[in-house]
């Protein structure tokens, strides 16, 4: 390993000589004599491990050195040392509110310089080690992070598609509903009072969700699930109970891990718990109705989550403009004059006008994201 390199920064040459003589069998040494040529140096490879600075010098000063050097994104954490032969304590002070870290005073003691260059080098060592194990700890975290998000993408992926697979009319019908989610929540944040719930992370992570909301259509069996054609009474009761069926599917998820993983707690859930908590809250809540004949617990208004009211829209309104065995499809007009003679009934009102400030942008998603393609 090589050895440390010091720069010394002092206008006399004996000075300069003297601190070479002691350090240079211990150290890589490096010398100018003003502060204009100390901040050329200390550009130059291998960049400085310690700066001992004189202060007292012609042109530029010890201080005004220390100052340029802070300002420097290259040299700005080099440990600097001042050499001074004053004796003054307000001196020593203003050194130290620049960013020096000690002093060494003249004449030179060459036990206490060796002590005090040493002691500085070893800091400056650990300081660095430190620095290196964080940057390495960050990448990773990082890495390990992009890795649990794949697996974590793939699984949800595998699961929609499942999911999907019991109902083939509806082949694209998860892909467009995640994206009317997005176009609603990205124009909900613009209204004050969801501004600030409503962060980029909140935004991605409902609509990472999404995908989830009938997953409890795995437990309705295939004759009613597949019926082409209207359900009695009794079978739309079953059908209602799929809603159930999927958030508490998720929230038995959610519960086994926490109870098998002493490291999981409630005021430090990871990313993943809170991402099945959103689709929870989907699943089991976008029936829900704002005026409180929703399904499966009656919510009203602002008691349904924000994400399942998002939800109630996209969803209805993908199932009414694309294909379906028991009903024709209908035009955007169709489905934009019903959407809004439901503002306040089935749909919360600020969502309906979301979504009547972005009707192209669902034209634009309905036209691209077809069960044809």
């Amino acid at each position: 390993m090589e050895n440390p390199t010091i720069l010394i920064v002092d206008d006399h040459t004996v000075n300069l000589t003297m601190l070479n003589e002691l350090l240079s069998p211990h150290y890589a040494m490096r010398a100018c004599k003003s502060g204009e040529a100390a901040l050329r140096n200390i550009a130059i490879e291998p960049i400085p491990d310690l700066i001992l600075l004189d202060i007292l010098m012609p042109g530029m000063d010890g201080y005004e050195t220390l100052e340029q050097i802070k300002q420097n994104p290259v040299a700005k954490e080099i440990p600097v040392i001042f050499i001074s032969g004053l004796d003054s304590s307000l001196d020593e002070e203003k050194g130290f509110q620049l960013g020096a870290v000690d002093y060494i005073t003249k004449p030179f003691v060459a036990a206490i310089v060796l002590k005090r260059v040493k002691v500085h080098l070893d800091l400056k060592k650990a300081r660095d080690q430190l620095v290196s194990q964080n940057e390495w700890l960050e990448q990773e975290v990082a890495r390990r992070v992009r890795e649990n998000t794949i697996i974590q993408d793939i699984t949800l992926s595998m699961i929609s598609q499942l999911a999907e697979t019991r109902d083939a009319d509806t082949a694209h019908h998860i892909t467009r509903t995640q994206a009317y989610m997005k176009i609603l929540a990205e124009r909900m944040k613009q209204i004050p009072k969801y501004t600030d719930f409503l962060q980029e992370k909140t935004i991605r992570r409902m609509v990472k969700a999404a995908p989830l909301h009938d997953i409890g259509k795995i437990g309705i069996p295939d004759h009613i699930l597949l019926k082409p054609g209207k359900l009695t009474e009794q079978e739309f009761e079953t059908m209602k109970h799929h809603v159930i069926i999927g958030g508490d599917a998720i929230r038995n998820a959610i519960k086994q891990v926490m109870e098998v993983n002493d490291l999981v707690r409630e005021e430090f859930k990871p990313l993943s718990l809170l991402f099945l908590e959103e689709a929870e809250t989907i699943a089991r809540f976008h029936h829900e109705k704002w005026d409180g004949t929703g399904y499966p617990s009656g919510l009203k208004g602002e008691e349904i989550p924000l994400a399942a009211r998002l939800m109630a829209l996209a969803d209805v309104f993908d199932a009414v403009t694309t294909p379906r065995v028991y009903k024709s499809i209908w035009t955007m007009r169709q489905a934009s004059e019903m959407i809004i003679r439901q503002k306040g009934k089935h749909f919360d009102p600020d969502v309906v006008e979301a979504f009547q400030t972005e009707q192209d942008s669902f034209q634009k998603v309905l036209r691209e994201i077809t069960d044809e393609g």
